[in-house]
């Protein structure tokens, strides 16, 4: 059996990623990031860079799951999963969960996902496949 489906697999990858991300930033829209504009002003950043959450957590993950301008919301996905890392996660980079894994598996999973959909695209299960952001 030779048979690929790498759209499908692209599609449940889209899926994945859009879906639980989501919970994320509708949690975040409800209840407030605050602690994430503290975090930036610590860090002597503009509060503004604030509301790259809600591009990150909410308008990336609906483009991935309609597989509209994939590309670039991969990146902005990727680029949003990665500050998280580098401003509320580093300290745990050589931790083990209470499971045994590592401490920061999904995050990472989320930053390698998003690098995969950047650079395949959303395949031919998507609302447009036309663009090079797609």
């Amino acid at each position: 059996m030779k048979t690929k489906n790498t759209d499908l697999g692209l599609l449940l990858l889209r899926l994945a990623l859009g879906i639980t991300m989501l919970f994320y930033g509708i949690n975040k829209l409800l209840y407030g990031a605050d602690f994430i504009r503290t975090a930036l002003t610590d860090m002597g950043l503009p509060g503004i860079f604030y509301y790259g959450v809600f591009v990150g957590e909410i308008i990336a993950p609906l483009l991935l799951l309609l597989g509209y301008k994939t590309r670039i919301a991969a990146l902005i996905f990727s680029f949003n999963m990665l500050c998280a890392l580098l401003m509320m996660k580093m300290g745990l980079f050589f931790s083990l969960n209470n499971s045994g894994g590592w401490a920061i598996d999904l995050i990472v999973i989320y930053i390698l996902g998003g690098l995969v959909l950047y650079f395949t695209g959303s395949g031919k299960y998507a609302l447009s496949s036309k663009s090079a952001w797609d």
